[in-house]
């Protein structure tokens, strides 16, 4: 499922930043960590002249960004129709303390892309991209799971999309003040922020004796 490398991208009508262009990454390892660094995205399309923007789990293979859920989703089957979309990731890094309102902003990591997706219709290539979803949002996982029935499978759909057109948008470091406001008496810095995984949680009927494998112990997303 993973394709041979391809290019940077070239910017488009579309994904050429023209307000602050300096944070624009086109480069598809910058375009890729972001995507492999998260777990949810935000799909937008258009159902009547009626937008909507849909949050779902994803997941990268090579050149290819996957989502799936229930059959009957009115997302899913607008998209395999053929429906342009425009998907987006982001992450807070940090919360950034300028001297004035005017100038705090957020350190963020961000990607849009733009395409159309297609219904993953062989049965073969549609498992293996569940398998594939699976060992990304949990490492070592499928081994200890049944295999999906028939049944699982039927009512459920794989979207696939190619990731053709794409930008990132990066924003680190410090504030930028107006100068003379360097000289204020006021604190200014950046705030981390973080994503962090607890301690798992026994369901309350789970069977006697079972413990969570080492990979959920230390539980991480899986990088592509």
């Amino acid at each position: 499922m993973h394709n041979a490398p391809m290019s940077d991208y070239k910017p488009t009508p579309r994904t050429r930043l023209r307000r602050l262009p300096k944070r624009g990454r086109y480069d598809r390892e910058t375009v890729y960590a972001i995507l492999d660094a998260g777990c949810v995205c935000h799909v937008g399309y258009v159902i009547d002249g009626q937008p909507f923007v849909t949050p779902t789990s994803y997941w990268r293979e090579g050149d290819t960004l996957y989502w799936h859920g229930s059959a009957a989703s009115q997302m899913l089957r607008t998209l395999e129709a053929g429906v342009p979309c425009c998907v987006t990731v982001s992450h807070i890094d940090g919360l950034v303390m300028a001297r004035s309102g005017f100038h705090h902003s957020v350190n963020y990591r961000s990607v849009m892309a733009f395409g159309t997706a297609r219904k993953v219709e062989d049965p073969a290539h549609k498992l293996a991209a569940l398998d594939a979803f699976m060992e990304r949002m949990y490492p070592g996982r499928n081994a200890e799971l049944r295999a999906p029935s028939a049944k699982e499978l039927k009512v459920t759909t794989v979207l696939a999309m190619p990731l053709t057109e794409a930008v990132a948008k990066v924003r680190t470091g410090p504030p930028v003040d107006d100068e003379p406001d360097y000289a204020l008496p006021v604190w200014a810095g950046v705030i981390p922020v973080e994503m962090k995984f607890g301690k798992p949680i026994d369901d309350p009927r789970l069977t006697s004796g079972i413990e969570p494998s080492a990979a959920l112990r230390r539980y991480r997303l899986a990088r592509r």
